[in-house]
Parts: C-alpha cells; sequence; structure tokens
C-alpha cells in the first residue's frame, strides 16, 4: 500500500513488478480505515514532514505491518531511529533492487510474528493479540495475569523473587504489596487447570516456569516446590 499526495508515481520500478499495489492519500486519517496489506509504501520524496508523521503514528497504533519509506538523496540525511521505518529506499531504484526491498520487508513480518509467539510446555503466549491458549485451549486472562504468564514463560527455569515479578511485571511506579503476586500466581494456576504445576514455587526464594517438552508435571517437581 501507497500512502502519497503526489499525482506521479512514488516508485516507477513498481509498474515493472507484479506486486499488487493501493495507493491513499498521505493522511493520519487513511491509517485506521486502510485494508490489510503486507507493506506500506510511505513518499518522503517531498514532503519529510508528512512522511516522519505517518510513520510514527503507525508505530505509536501498534501496526507491524512493515514500512517502506522511498526517498531521495537529499532526504537521507534527514532520518533518524525513532521514524520507525523498516527499511528506506531511493525513488530512482532499478526493479531488481525495488523487489528485493519489498521481500526483505515482507521477510520482516514473518520475522517479528514469529518473535511474538510464545511456546512452552503446551503453552502458546502471542503478545501480538494479547491471548494464551494452553494445549489449544484459550485462557482467559486479566491483563496482569496475561503478563505474569508472558514474563515467566518468556525465561523458563529462572527463578525469581516476588519482588523481582513485581518490578517486571507491575513497574516500579506500583505500590502495592508483594502479597498481589501471590494472588495472581494463584489465579494463573486455576486457569491452567492440569498444568498448574507449570507456574512452581522454590520456597523462601519466588516463583518459576517449570518448562518441558511434553507440557506434563516436570519429573519431582512435587518435590522442589511448594504451593503458594
Amino acid at each position: 500500500m501507497v500512502f502519497t499526495n503526489a499525482d506521479d508515481e512514488v516508485l516507477p520500478a513498481l509498474g515493472l513488478l507484479s506486486h499488487h499495489v493501493k495507493v491513499l492519500p498521505a493522511q493520519n486519517s487513511q491509517i485506521a480505515t486502510a485494508p490489510n496489506c503486507d507493506l506500506f509504501i510511505i513518499d518522503g520524496r517531498t514532503d519529510l514532514a508528512t512522511a516522519r508523521r505517518l510513520c510514527t503514528v503507525m508505530r505509536s497504533s501498534g501496526l507491524h505491518t512493515p514500512i517502506l519509506l522511498v526517498l531521495t538523496e537529499g532526504g537521507l540525511t534527514a532520518l533518524s531511529p525513532d521514524w520507525g521505518i523498516t527499511d528506506i529506499i531511493l525513488a530512482s531504484a532499478a526493479p531488481a533492487e525495488t523487489d528485493v526491498r519489498i521481500k526483505l520487508g515482507l521477510a520482516k513480518l514473518v520475522e517479528d510474528a514469529s518473535d511474538s509467539v510464545i511456546r512452552a510446555s503446551g503453552v502458546v503466549i502471542d503478545e501480538a493479540s494479547y491471548s494464551a491458549k494452553v494445549r489449544g485451549r484459550p485462557l482467559d486472562l486479566t491483563f496482569k495475569e496475561f503478563e505474569l504468564l508472558k514474563f515467566l514463560a518468556s525465561h523458563p527455569s529462572r527463578v525469581f523473587t516476588r519482588e523481582q515479578l513485581l518490578s517486571e511485571v507491575w513497574g516500579y511506579d506500583y505500590f502495592g504489596g508483594t502479597r498481589t503476586v501471590d494472588v495472581h500466581v494463584r489465579r494463573l494456576r486455576a486457569k491452567l487447570g492440569d498444568l498448574d504445576s507449570l507456574i512452581g514455587t522454590v520456597r523462601n526464594v519466588g516463583y518459576r516456569f517449570n518448562d518441558t517438552e511434553d507440557g506434563h508435571e516436570p519429573a519431582g517437581a512435587g518435590n522442589a516446590s511448594a504451593s503458594a
């Protein structure tokens, strides 16, 4: 999808390739109503301010679609990491380079989607959609329950104190006590059902995610862990 306010072709080489292209005005209002696509192409040839605004709005709105920014050589000096783009391409790029950069952007989309999914011991956590399943069964989790499960599953077998979990999941600006960690762990275990032992308690230390290959209770888990 190409966002531009110009009347001419943003990237002439696109016309020689087989990609399906839709052109929309370079306006913030177009982002929310834009149809699904695999790649955004932003016209930054003449209006860098508008191009930057579109890029930052896309990222701040939670869109993970790769962004390819079209520039002239003179516009390169205006770029900075906070634009949030995936790649850049000069408007004069040949068809071969254009095709390669589009394919690299699409590969980045697949890579990011893969990175956003955590699979551990029968539990599948999708960060992009804020959803979790256990053995294919959806889990009805609150936001903090989801964040706690995600954090523990992201660090399998590592033990965290209640204070560490409170800091990492609830944040330094949370003024509640560590008891809230115990409450959320208890609720998580109840929702995990027969896989409740995945969240283990290390006596006098804290909690850990018991990673297993088949999703069953780890051997010796009853001896190594105690209930909260």
